[in-house]
């Protein structure tokens, strides 16, 4: 099973920008759908974005607009960018292969 690290997360005025990695271990060629994961605290894990093997993306409305996902198969890394953050953004970030495993998340903040 394909090992997940996300990094790249951090503390943000809103308006702001940051941009998210998730390496994998193994080749990510043949997976077909990877995603972006939030937790907000108190709340439930949400759906950020997902790509598929293709390059097909999808967004809830919540940051259509604003994030774009990316893959890098020859790299085996996936990529959210994030801009004009807000506040309500904050939270833990996973990236996750669909079906399959979770990265251990990095931490986005969006504060002023």
């Amino acid at each position: 099973q394909v090992q997940l690290v996300e990094s790249g997360g951090g503390r943000v005025q809103p308006g702001g920008s940051l941009r998210l990695s998730c390496a994998a271990s193994g080749s990510i060629s043949r997976i077909g759908v990877m995603g972006w994961y939030r937790q907000a605290p108190g709340k439930q894990r949400e759906w950020v974005a997902t790509i598929t093997s293709s390059g097909t993306t999808n967004y809830p409305d919540s940051v259509k607009g604003r994030f774009t996902i990316s893959r890098d198969n020859a790299k085996n890394t996936v990529y959210l960018q994030m801009n004009s953050l807000k506040p309500e953004d904050t939270g833990v970030y996973y990236c996750k292969v669909i079906p399959g495993s979770w990265g251990q998340g990095t931490q986005v903040t969006v504060s002023s």
